[in-house]
């Protein structure tokens, strides 16, 4: 995180933006850490939190692109010979592969928040050969839910940030997903009930 901090400092949101760039496609930078502790920095400075979500969304989506152009153009052999690199190892693009055959696009989406999963859901459709538009927006959708979780995460825990990560750490993002969508039904539930409440009153 020391050589983070320093690019941040010095580079503000150019950094930003190429650090999340840089992490889709496969380079070993902690990407949850970094937008957790970005989103501390929206608090009281000297990041602002929506150019923060807009920058780390466009970084995100750069990485994304490029990653499903090389594996739509290269395909594994440049996962076979370069992925122990960036520690994508065999093993690893074995199991992300037997996870996109059995999800196909939602993997992708899901695959933010998985362990190992996220920097090779983009190359294997790449690979593929998924519809542009198809894996536009699923991921699109996942890198939308992925940065205004820990942007977000980050701005509410604020100096807390530290305390934040070591507890995602421990019980894992698929965990902190599942809240989520938890959260999200309940809410919509929640939601339409009141709405068909108040038309029941509203009937005469």
């Amino acid at each position: 995180m020391s050589g983070i901090m320093w690019a941040l400092s010095h580079y503000g949101y150019i950094a930003l933006f190429f650090l999340l760039a840089l992490g889709i496609v496969g380079i070993p930078i902690p990407d949850e850490t970094l937008m957790v502790f970005v989103g501390s920095l929206t608090v009281d400075g000297p990041f602002r939190f929506m150019p923060a979500f807009i920058v780390c969304l466009a970084g995100s989506l750069s990485g994304m692109f490029i990653s499903y152009l090389v594996g739509r153009k290269v395909g594994k052999p440049l996962l076979d010979r370069y992925g122990k690199t960036f520690k994508l190892t065999p093993a690893r693009v074995e199991r992300t592969e037997r996870w996109f055959q059995k999800y196909g696009p939602w993997g992708i989406v899901f695959g933010y928040f998985v362990p190992g999963l996220r920097h090779l859901t983009c190359y294997m459709a790449g690979m593929s050969r998924l519809n542009w538009s198809t894996y536009f927006i699923a991921a699109g959708t996942g890198a939308l839910i992925w940065v205004a979780t820990f942007l977000t995460l980050g701005h509410m825990v604020g100096n807390h940030w530290q305390s934040a990560v070591r507890w995602l750490h421990a019980k894992g993002t698929p965990f902190l997903f599942g809240f989520i969508v938890f959260a999200l039904i309940t809410g919509s539930a929640v939601y339409l009930m009141m709405r068909r409440r108040t038309r029941e009153k509203g009937t005469p």
